[in-house]
């Protein structure tokens, strides 16, 4: 099906590209909810997220030492984290029983997703300090990213843009519906 470009008002010169507005994602690109510093009581979101109540933090498993929660700029729908209790940045800190709950959780999520979502496979792995990437690297958090036989498509590709099919408080509510009961 071919057709002609179509004029959009408003976004500069005109071209053969539609565009897929996602103005939410500026709250990321400008560092909103990022902490000011290393310490706790520096606006760090994994240390307040868990005095909310688990729908306005999207928590989806609270564990003694531990807890899991949606990534609010995930890559996938379904996109999680699991997140000790204690702000602390390196994996090599966390005390036996932190990581042995990561651990847990990280099977959990896997088995909650693909319950949930069908999930074929997954990218799990965590960013260590910020030049390897860690958008909040004084705190730790492991990441557990679904992922499905040709998700990849031309939006990330060219367009630089994820579509996400669901909204994230719903995706919270299936996911801790599904979470398995230990």
């Amino acid at each position: 099906m071919t057709s002609e470009p179509e004029l959009q008002q408003g976004v500069g010169e005109p071209d053969g590209f539609r565009r897929l507005w996602t103005p939410h994602r500026m709250a990321y690109i400008q560092g909103e909810n990022k902490p000011t510093g290393p310490a706790p009581d520096d606006g760090c979101p994994f240390c307040s997220i868990p005095s909310l109540s688990d729908e306005d933090g999207l928590i989806i498993k609270r564990g003694v030492h531990a807890f899991a929660v949606l990534n609010l700029y995930p890559y996938n729908g379904g996109h999680l984290m699991l997140v000790p209790y204690r702000h602390v940045a390196d994996y090599t800190e966390l005390t036996d029983e932190e990581t042995v709950e990561v651990a847990l959780l990280t099977k959990q999520a896997m088995t909650a997703l693909r319950a949930a979502s069908g999930a074929h496979g997954f990218n799990i792995g965590m960013n260590q300090g910020a030049a390897a990437g860690a958008g909040i690297a004084a705190h730790l958090h492991q990441h557990v990213v679904p992922r499905w036989g040709g998700d990849t498509n031309f939006m990330p590709v060219v367009g630089h843009t994820k579509v996400l099919p669901q909204l994230l408080a719903d995706t919270r509510k299936m996911l801790a519906e599904a979470w398995p009961q230990q």
